[in-house]
Order: structure tokens, then sequence, then C-alpha cells
């Protein structure tokens, strides 16, 4: 099980280019708008060194990593929330993501076209923030409308709905992303999952910078977060273009270039982790028959909930949790080991999964 990320930004902002970068694959990257009409979709496997350390311990016939999808959709434009260059079939495709990677363009290049003109990350930026407010402002209206007409006959939950619903559009007329009304109940969670609103996703800004602005990334970083109010963590430079180039290169040849260029850690490892911390995931890990796999998870997720990632029966005939500390486990070196040394706890379906917890589900 791993977590969904959809690539938002302007045309021509190096979106595909990003997603090569990241998936090894080739999704067509051409200088001129809606070259990426149809999304593109990939895979890749989160590295783990404690996934890394089980097999190695326990050497299963399979390993299974978390993983990570990239999804990479056209460029929106001005007035995509109206349905300006296909904006809704694109806005379409991300409303069933985890967290939005929003690439935004600080390289030059004058032989690719940017068409809002001059290179203005701050504009940019704003310009996408509305086109996603205007468009969860008009579902959240649609759906408004309807609760109000199922509350005006008495409905309970429609009652409700409507109170929820005129929180997030006033949020959202104000221009504030939902994104800030939170922390939130389950309710408001279901209903911004059930609508798809784009605005209550977190967001990861990549700054896709040239060559000549790997020296002053830091710079261009701390700029960027004075002039957008947000986390350095939200921040991440990344040169794109030599970044898909390396994603060809063998593992020593990759090394040595990363060196001489001064490109700091591989981006998709720099992702995953800032990834982990916009969702507040962690990872807990199974041993099931010849298999070894690691799970990802919101932080303070129930075990019993949790159970449910790995099979819906174990979470419906869920008995009981047995749990060991990964430290504990490696220490021990093998799961009937860890039992007579007295590590494996028993817990029950309310408890909160820790990172680097080792699980055996005993259900009906």
């Amino acid at each position: 099980m791993g977590f969904t990320c959809g690539i938002v930004g302007l045309p021509n902002v190096g979106k595909s280019t990003v997603f090569n970068a990241l998936t090894g694959l080739k999704a067509e990257s051409s200088n001129y708008p809606f070259c990426t009409v149809e999304p593109n979709r990939g895979k890749v496997a989160v590295l783990d060194g404690r996934l890394f350390e089980l097999g190695r311990i326990l050497r299963p016939e399979k390993v299974t990593p978390a993983w990570l999808e990239f999804l990479d959709v056209a460029g929106l434009v001005e007035g995509a929330s109206r349905g300006e260059g296909l904006g809704n079939a694109f806005l379409g495709h991300l409303r069933v993501v985890d967290a939005l990677i929003h690439v935004v363009r600080l390289f030059a290049a004058g032989d690719i076209a940017h068409l809002p003109g001059a290179v203005d990350p701050v504009r940019d930026i704003r310009l996408i923030e509305t086109e996603l407010l205007l468009a969860d402002l008009a579902i959240v209206e649609r759906r408004l409308e309807r609760s109000r007409k199922s509350a005006r006959v008495g409905q309970k939950e429609a009652c409700e709905e409507v109170e929820r619903l005129d929180r997030m559009r006033e949020f959202l007329g104000r221009g504030v992303p939902l994104l800030r009304l939170r922390p939130w109940g389950r309710e408001e969670e279901s209903l911004s999952r059930e609508l798809g609103l784009l605005t209550a996703r977190p967001v990861l800004y990549v700054l896709n910078i040239g060559e000549d602005q790997i020296e002053a990334r830091e710079r261009i970083v701390s700029e960027l977060k004075r002039d957008l109010g947000v986390s350095g963590d939200l921040l991440l430079p990344v040169c794109a273009r030599l970044e898909r180039e390396l994603a060809e290169l063998e593992a020593e040849e990759k090394e040595a270039f990363r060196k001489e260029m001064r490109l700091g850690p591989p981006v998709l490892d720099s992702l995953v982790g800032a990834g982990y911390r916009l969702l507040d995931l962690v990872t807990f890990y199974t041993v099931v028959g010849t298999e070894v796999r690691a799970w990802a998870v919101r932080r303070q997720t129930p075990v019993g909930e949790a159970a449910g990632k790995i099979h819906s029966d174990m979470q419906r005939g869920f008995i009981r949790a047995e749990v060991i500390r990964y430290e504990d486990f490696v220490r021990a070196g093998s799961e009937e080991a860890a039992r007579q040394m007295g590590f494996v706890r028993t817990e029950g379906r309310d408890y909160p999964v820790q990172d680097g917890d080792v699980v055996r589900v005993r259900f009906h």
C-alpha cells in the first residue's frame, strides 16, 4: 500500500519531466501546451532501509515495499475551473489523489514557451491556487444546494452536512484553502474525500530550476518561503532536466554526477520524505508466510483499521494484533525468538500503529 500524488502546474513548467525523473518512465514532454492529455501514471517502490534489513535477516521469498504512485495531468491554465483548456477534465483526474505536487517554473530557457509571460513563480502559484479554489467552490455550492433541499424536509444528516458545507463555502469564498480548516473531524474528512476537494489536499512545491540556479537554490527557497508565507519544508528545488537524464544512468555514474553537480539527494528520496511528512504517514511491516511487506498508513491509525489495508477480512474478523518493535525484532532475529525474549505485545483494535511496528493480525 502506498499513496498517490497528483502533479499539477501551468503548461511547459516541466511536470512531465519531473514525472519521468521520478518514475524512470518516458512520458511525452514537448514545448507546447496540453502535450499531456490523458494522465500519465507511474508507480515507484519506496526505498526502505528497515525493510531491507528485515529481508536480510529473514531471507523470505518475497520482499514487498510500500508504493508511491504519481499522476501527471496536463497543464492548467487561467479559467481551468470553468473548463478552459479542458480544465474540468484535468481537475477531475486529480480528485482521487492524497497530495498535490505543484511544479513551479524557475528556469529561464527562452526557447520553451511560458504562457503567462515572464517567469514569475509567486504569480504562477497564485494562479493555480485560484483555479483550485474556484473549482472546489463550484462543487461545494452544488452539493450545498442539494443538501439544503433535503434539510428542508427534516433530514438530520442533511442539516449537519449543510453546516459543514456552509463553513467550507465561507473559507473558499474568502480565498482560503480548505487545508487550513484542519484539524477537522471524521465527518469533514469523509465529505472532503467524497467531493474530491483539491484545496483540502496537502501541497508540495517542486521548484524546477535551471542548471545555472543549482548553486543558488538555498537563496531561492528562502526568498519564496518569505514571499509565499509557507514552510521551507514544502519547497523542494529540483533541476528536472538533469534528474531525468540521471534516471537513465547506472548507479555509480549517478553518484559521481550528483557529487560533481552538487545536486544533493535524488529527487525521489527527497520527495518520498516530504510526502510522508505532508501526509503524516508511518510505516509498519508484516511477516506472513514467505513474504515481508511494508505498509504506509496515517499516524494514529487504529490497528484494526490498518488491518483492513492488508485485507478487508482482517478488519471484519479482527481479534487482536501481536506487535513487535522493529528494533526488538532485529535484535531477536526472528518472530519466534522475539516471543521467547518477551518482545511481543498483544494489542486491541484501537491501538494506534507506530512507525516501525512489525504486526501480526489474528482474525476470524
